[in-house]
């Protein structure tokens, strides 16, 4: 245990050099606060090609009879499961981590994870490795806003964390073009084993480009140092907000919306509308890609036309986001091009959600020493709801499956109520947090 903790533990603080002028600091600082940001937002979002890998199998795994979508379900709950427990845990494990190698570790067995899933075809493995994936999967998040919080300060840190929150919607994007296109002409297999491949591509751009903390690099610190028997009461005070836990169930309702169209949305629109893979994965990865500018434009909207408050953006975006996904998921057959815009306002909106509901608010409204802890919170409560919604989803189709002539049909009524209803939930939350106030340390 002594040598885990040595592994994990803060880089060590360099004392600052009296020779450099501050231009020169300020030149320095630039310098590693881009290579910060930067590895965080593009080692992320290579995390999320190997936590939605599976996805894109689904009707292949299906179609072969390796799983059924009750399996499916139960599979991709279970990686939500771990992934919520993991989530809280290394949120305030990584308080007291080296970021580094904290994010770099689990990004590196959640790649050999997805390369032993191109070897497998029994429910009891895929449903192991699947859950052990998600564990190690949420030693990402929590170092990636950590590294946020050292290393830009209140007044700039929306605008850096909307354009982080980018990180999210690259992964998926990359993972519904990349990897369908592998597994359209290599089989399930492969996609599995290139997930893996963009995991280990990940972790060397993290181990050469993010950075502990400003003191570990000879700067001085962003925010004010803690003292490591302080940080515990104020962890413990994180969990006694009752906002951080309204903010908590708000994000988790969104999250059904959220994951229901990218763990499923494929498989509706194949067997809904009966698009082939590539077609239902392109008009899928329309809203990972829309929700980019979601993530960029939000930062920015709060920090410059809100002057920092995230509530009525997030009320806003929250209304248009169950509209869309209402659109979207009872449009007639026949109106691709709807279809499209629909997923263009659904993931612009999820882009500013995620960035408000899943981290800045939170970050927001504790002390930045202890944001591991709130994004803790708030994270296990998001992936408890994404697991929930994998699980039910996954009973609710199977459920309205029936043969209608010899040929399977799916009744999808159920799905589209719990997922509409889900979007709902999450923005009435909103209103009970609208006069929160923000920490100032």
């Amino acid at each position: 245990m002594h040598k885990l903790f040595n592994f994990f533990a803060p880089a060590p603080k360099l004392g600052l050099d009296p020779t450099m002028d501050k231009s020169e600091v300020d030149k320095r600082y630039k310098k590693i606060r881009t290579q910060v940001f930067l590895s965080a937002t593009f080692g992320y979002g290579l995390y999320y090609v190997c936590r939605l890998s599976l996805n894109v199998m689904k009707k292949p795994l299906v179609d072969h009879q390796i799983l059924t979508e009750t399996q499916l379900g139960i599979i991709g709950s279970a990686l939500f499961v771990a992934y919520a427990v993991g989530k809280f845990v290394n949120g305030f494990l990584v308080d007291r981590s080296n970021i580094k190698t904290f994010m770099a570790f689990g990004l590196f067995i959640s790649a050999i994870i997805n390369f032993s899933l191109g070897f497998v075809d029994s429910f009891i493995f895929f449903a192991v490795l699947w859950a052990l994936n998600g564990w190690f999967q949420s030693m990402g998040a929590p170092p990636s806003i950590v590294s946020l919080s050292r290393w830009f300060n209140n007044k700039e840190r929306g605008t850096y964390y909307g354009f982080f929150s980018a990180s999210h919607n690259i992964g998926e994007a990359f993972t519904y073009v990349f990897t369908a296109l592998v597994v359209s002409y290599l089989g399930w297999q492969w996609g599995f084993i290139s997930a893996a491949g963009a995991g280990f591509l990940g972790v060397v751009l993290i181990l050469l480009f993010l950075h502990d903390s400003p003191e570990s690099k000879g700067l001085a610190p962003i925010i004010v140092p803690v003292a490591k028997k302080e940080i515990g009461f104020m962890q413990l005070s994180v969990l006694k907000n009752p906002a951080i836990w309204v903010l908590a169930f708000s994000s988790a309702f969104m999250y059904v919306g959220r994951y229901a169209v990218t763990s499923w949305g494929i498989f509706f629109l194949q067997e809904h509308r009966q698009y082939n893979e590539l077609v239902a994965s392109s008009i899928i990865s329309v809203s990972s890609i829309s929700g980019i500018f979601g993530n960029i434009f939000s930062g920015w909207l709060s920090d410059k036309v809100f002057k920092g408050k995230r509530n009525a953006p997030a009320l806003l975006f929250g209304v248009l986001n169950a509209a869309s996904l209402a659109t979207f998921l009872w449009l007639p057959a026949g109106y691709e091009w709807a279809e499209v815009a629909a997923m263009i306002v659904f993931g612009f909106s999820i882009g500013v959600l995620i960035c408000y509901l899943a981290g800045l608010m939170a970050v927001d409204i504790v002390p930045k020493s202890v944001s591991g802890a709130a994004i803790g919170v708030v994270g296990i409560a998001s992936y408890l709801g994404a697991g929930l919604q994998d699980i039910t989803s996954g009973i609710l189709i199977e459920q309205g499956k029936h043969l209608v002539n010899g040929k399977v049909v799916y009744d999808f009524n159920g799905l589209m109520l719990f997922w509409i209803g889900s979007a709902v939930l999450s923005f009435v939350l909103c209103l009970f947090i609208w006069n929160v106030k923000v920490s100032e340390k």
